[in-house]
């Protein structure tokens, strides 16, 4: 991360005035704050707890690295957390999990998926997206891809037999199976420096809304907590079991902007190969041998599922209904890496490039 995001609200406010101090003890948060009308959504509240999270991934520019383990932090961010699970669990009320045993998990996810009511992204982008809301989609996604796996991996040590080794089979493959220009998290970065924008960690951060940083909040909060293992291989085995088409149609809209080889198209094509052989081993192998050694995780294995279902597609309307207002979907409209007044110049210089 570059820098330290401005404050969105007392959340934020608080909690950045504090992280820049040694730590020390903290006040409780602001009673007000954590009743937002829409906690899955709220600018103040997910942006507070996606830099909470942040200080378990590759920490805080300028704040002191003992904030990650100290306990009066923790319990602050515990109040967040329970805002935020309490959110989602009021909006999946009145879901019930499908019938779903070690054989028939995979079956049962895919009845999550199929019940999915959102709108297609991934068909608009194909179809009909400009060049500005292609380059708005990546920055949109950046919060995770640029940390790729790295949630998920959190759950390795609270596995054992044979889920574990499917996880770690699915997660070699996301870190490039050792080879670190082919880890994924790269292959997203120079997809955005192939279009022009900053492929620096965390560099559109400041633009990105609440709802988008729900969608890897939710990730963290389950990968980070082992009462919430089963969640977080839910979120991973669904993940994994409809991306590959999603990804296909992304790789076509880039060509269809210009981009027809190299970089720019590389992660988006590795993804359609790595997701359908992933497929099986994330339904099969991880989520339907979860329960089989522990049944009693199959519930919550399905919810994970269908709150990663929720999230993105509250997501989705949220980036599709701005752009059927022709506006951004950005809390601050990007702007690649050069300040000059050029995007377009910028996109095609970047098209030409990629065609040599």
């Amino acid at each position: 991360m570059l820098s330290l995001p401005a404050p969105r609200g007392p959340l934020t406010a608080a909690l950045l005035d504090a992280l820049v101090e040694p730590p020390h003890e903290l006040p409780a948060p602001d009673p007000s704050a954590l009743s937002p009308a829409d906690p899955l959504a709220d600018d103040d509240l997910q942006l507070a707890l996606y830099l909470l999270y942040e200080l378990h991934y590759r920490g805080l520019p300028g704040v002191d690295e003992r904030w990650e383990w100290h306990a009066p932090l923790l319990a602050w961010r515990a109040q967040l957390e329970a805002v935020f699970e309490a959110a989602l669990h009021d909006a999946l009320r009145g879901w019930t999990p499908p019938p779903a045993d070690a054989t028939t998990m995979d079956l049962a996810l895919r009845a999550i998926d199929d019940a999915d009511e959102a709108p297609s992204l991934s068909r608009y982008i194909e179809t009909q997206a400009t060049r500005e809301q292609l380059l708005e989609f990546l920055a949109h996604r950046s919060a995770y891809q640029l940390k790729e796996a790295d949630p998920h991996s959190w759950a390795m040590p609270r596995l054992s037999g044979g889920p574990k080794a499917a996880l770690v089979e699915i997660q070699a493959d996301e870190y490039g199976g050792g080879s670190a220009e082919r880890i994924h998290a790269q292959l997203f970065a120079d997809t955005m420096t192939a279009v022009g924008l900053d492929a620096r960690y965390g560099a559109y951060l400041e633009s990105l809304p609440g709802v988008t940083l729900a969608t890897v909040n939710l990730m963290s909060l389950c990968g980070l907590h082992r009462r919430l293992r089963g969640a977080i291989v839910g979120h991973l085995a669904l993940f994994e079991m409809t991306s590959s088409i999603p990804n296909g149609r992304y790789g076509r809209a880039m060509r269809r902007l210009g981009f027809r080889k190299g970089a720019a198209t590389e992660f988006f094509d590795e993804h359609v190969a790595a997701d359908a052989v992933h497929e099986s081993i994330a339904a099969v192998d991880l989520a339907g041998g979860l329960a089989r050694l522990e049944p009693q995780l199959v519930d919550q294995i399905l919810w994970g599922a269908r709150a990663l279902v929720e999230l993105e597609g509250r997501w989705t309307r949220h980036i599709m209904d701005a752009w059927a207002r022709d506006e951004s979907s950005l809390r601050i409209p990007i702007d690649p890496l050069a300040d000059d007044g050029d995007r377009e110049g910028r996109f095609v210089r970047a098209v030409a490039a990629d065609a040599v």
